[in-house]
This record gives C-alpha cells, sequence and structure tokens, in this order.
C-alpha cells in the first residue's frame, strides 16, 4: 500500500464528502463564486462547448459541475448495433468477464456479483463483458445510455469513499465492488445490461432520471422502474468526478473497438464497440 491510498484509509472519507457536497450545492453568492472560479481556473475549464458560457451564470458548484452541453456537441453514434461510450473521460479497464471477474487492474480482479450487489444477478453475466470509463475533474459529469433499453430497478449500495483514479486502482483491492455506488439494471433485446454509477472520494453525490440525488444511507435502497430510454439519453450524473462501468451478458455477443484500451480517451455518444442478438 502506497502513502497516497494510506492517506485515504486514514481520512474520514463521508465527512469530507459531505462537507464538500453542502459546500457544492450552496447558493450563497459568496461561496458560489469562489468555488466555481477557482476550480475553473485550477482546471483551465473550457466553456466554449457549454450551454452558459459565463462562469457567473450557474447557481451553484453543483449546477456547474454538471453543466450541459450545447446542441450537437456530442455526436450519437446511430448505428443499430453500437455501443456508445456513456460519458467523456478514459478507458480504465475493458474487457471479457472471465470466470466472473472483471479486471480492476494489473494482477487485481473483481467479482460482477459483488459490483452489483446481487450475487445471483451476477450469474447472468457470466463470460459477458464490461468497460470501466473514469471521469476525471475536469470532464462532462452527466452519464448516458450507452445502449437503448428500459430501466427496470436501480440499487444504491453504500460504501467507501477511495479515489478511483490508477494509482488507488492498482492499491486497493476490490475497489468499485467496495466503493460507494448506483447499479442501473436493464432490460433489452439482447438481454439483462446494467451500468454501474461509481462515487469516490469528494464526490459530493450520485443522481439519475429514476430516482434524483441519492440520499446516502448505510443500507442498499432497492427501487423499481419501468423507464424505456435510448442510446444517447441522459441516465444520471456525478458531483464531482468518478466512474461508470457498462456490464453486458454474453448474449449481446459484444466486441470492444481495438483501439479502446487503457487509458484512451473517449467522449459521451462515441461508438465504443458492437453488439447483437445472438
Amino acid at each position: 500500500m502506497n502513502l497516497f491510498t494510506l492517506a485515504q484509509n486514514l481520512a474520514p472519507q463521508q465527512t469530507l464528502s459531505e462537507l464538500a457536497g453542502f459546500f457544492a450545492k450552496s447558493q450563497n453568492p459568496y461561496v458560489k463564486k469562489a468555488f466555481v472560479h477557482a476550480f475553473a481556473k485550477a482546471y483551465d475549464i473550457d466553456l466554449s462547448e457549454y450551454e452558459r458560457g459565463n462562469l457567473d451564470d450557474y447557481e451553484s458548484f453543483n449546477d456547474f459541475f454538471t453543466r450541459e452541453l450545447k446542441d450537437g456537441m456530442r455526436p450519437l453514434d446511430d448505428t443499430a448495433d453500437g455501443i456508445a461510450s456513456p460519458a467523456d473521460g478514459q478507458i480504465s479497464q475493458i474487457g471479457t468477464i472471465t470466470n466472473g471477474q472483471l479486471l480492476q487492474a494489473k494482477g487485481r480482479d473483481y467479482d460482477v456479483g459483488q459490483l452489483l450487489a446481487d450475487f445471483e444477478l451476477g450469474k447472468a453475466f457470466m463470460d459477458g463483458s464490461f468497460a470501466t470509463i473514469y471521469l476525471a475533474p475536469t470532464n462532462y459529469h452527466r452519464v448516458h445510455m450507452p445502449f437503448d433499453g428500459t430501466l427496470i430497478a436501480t440499487r444504491y449500495v453504500p460504501g467507501t469513499l477511495f479515489s478511483v483514479n490508477d494509482i488507488t486502482a492498482k492499491n486497493v483491492p476490490d475497489l468499485f465492488a467496495r466503493n460507494e455506488r448506483l447499479v442501473c439494471e436493464f432490460d433489452t433485446t439482447f438481454g439483462r445490461a446494467c451500468v454501474v454509477l461509481v462515487g469516490a472520494m469528494i464526490v459530493a453525490g450520485i443522481e439519475s432520471v429514476a430516482t434524483g440525488a441519492i440520499k446516502r444511507t448505510p443500507y442498499i435502497q432497492h427501487r423499481t422502474h419501468d423507464i424505456a430510454l435510448k442510446k444517447g439519453d441522459e441516465l444520471g450524473r456525478f458531483y464531482l468526478g468518478s466512474t461508470a462501468i457498462i456490464v453486458l451478458p454474453k448474449t449481446a455477443n459484444n466486441a470492444w473497438g481495438d483501439e479502446f484500451v487503457h487509458g484512451k480517451a473517449v467522449v459521451m455518444g462515441q461508438r465504443i464497440g458492437r453488439l447483437t442478438k445472438s
């Protein structure tokens, strides 16, 4: 374990995230301006792609962080069998679910049933495929549908709030299956599929179109839904950076594009794979 990971173990993760959430949602003009302007300067944020091009047009830091794109800024893959990136970010890991295990980092695997907080559901993804996409603080922070599907359930799973960058992924076992997350479960033409929104250190919250902003609880929140969503529709958003994981069944016959490897930058709507009903 390196010093960065040790520091995260010792840090009051929940308290820091709750404190960040308090300030991030504040509409006090002085608090809002201080946070928005400092963040934009630190990360050299370019608003030319976004609907609101003035830093002072945002009601809070959360409003700024989840800013909406201008129409047409992210062309959507329109092929019938294409799977689209759900977010702007970088490929963390991508590949096949082998013996129920997803690759977290070199030498580290974790269980799909543990990730989904449902080991019975996890059986549906044996020999399926997955893609883990890391959203950096500078990225567009709304998560969109990578395929057409009907949202049938969401499951909020409380957990730790480790950072989800490469360093932590290499050093913390079962990172994505330990951190706080929202599992979104879909019925599709190719079988059951999931998109998992994983929280992280200082992430002030997760929300989805079905649940609204998730209220943190020490217990699992399971909800059923019946919401039809098209590829490219907004699914949810993060308040500060995190990770989205696509989980597909073997029946999707999915093949990820050869160029999509660890560290590859992607944008929302970009075709990253091809899936067909068997």
